[in-house]
């Protein structure tokens, strides 16, 4: 079980991983349709005030105002949280000189690592984001009204790929048994990435920049 989780799986995760993402792409370019996008140009009336823009300072600043509208500036706290959970979730895996020892085992390639004591405190910073958010779901009315158990589980699938191989690091515990864990947690989150809510990790560019909405950067270039 142990040469099938460390070999073979492995592959798959990735192939899955990858067919996956091509195939929600696909489906975001298939569910969408273009449209013509609306600048905000000298002339225009703003959606503050009302008043035509004359300048285009006055587009910057009317863009600012409304930016004070979105969650950034209702929820602050949640959104810096937020960030930098989703920001180290993506980045440390890259840069782990573990990852990088077997990926030149494997394949012959290396990339740049960090140094292990960094690598410990942005883990500790996704640990103290998914405490955070763990809480909110439980304790926090308006959050819990909307969670389920998928939830729940959304987030151990997300957190157990840096717990088991932050105990593993520091051999608390079985170190074997972890890394079968450690290996097994990051080929479910692999999988699981393409088909569940996982996945705004990487298509929320798509999202923020092409759609156009309230939430989104720009005032897009396809509609539902």
């Amino acid at each position: 079980m142990y040469d099938f989780i460390q070999g073979s799986l492995i592959w798959i995760a990735f192939a899955v991983f990858i067919l996956g993402i091509l195939f929600q792409i696909r489906q975001f370019f298939t569910l969408t349709k273009r449209k013509e996008p609306v600048f905000l140009s000298v002339g225009t009336p703003t959606q503050t005030t009302g008043k035509k823009i004359k300048y285009w300072w006055e587009a910057a600043v009317e863009g600012f105002h409304l930016l004070k509208k979105t969650v950034w500036r209702t929820h602050t706290s949640v959104m810096i949280m937020t960030s930098l959970f989703h920001f180290f979730l993506i980045v440390t895996p890259f840069f782990v000189l573990g990852h990088h020892i077997l990926l030149d085992q494997a394949l012959g390639i290396s990339f740049l690592s960090i140094p292990e004591f960094t690598t410990d405190l942005l883990t500790v910073v996704v640990f103290i984001c998914s405490i955070f958010f763990l809480y909110r779901r439980l304790f926090v009315a308006r959050v819990r009204a909307i969670t389920a158990g998928y939830d729940y589980l959304i987030l151990l699938i997300t957190i157990a790929p840096f717990l088991t191989g932050f105990f593993a690091y520091h051999q608390w515990f079985d170190y074997n048994t972890l890394i079968f864990l450690h290996i097994l947690s990051g080929e479910v989150m692999l999988i699981a990435i393409p088909f569940t809510k996982l996945g705004h990790m990487l298509f929320f560019f798509l999202y923020r920049f092409l759609i156009g909405s309230e939430y989104s950067f720009s005032q897009g270039t396809r509609t539902w």
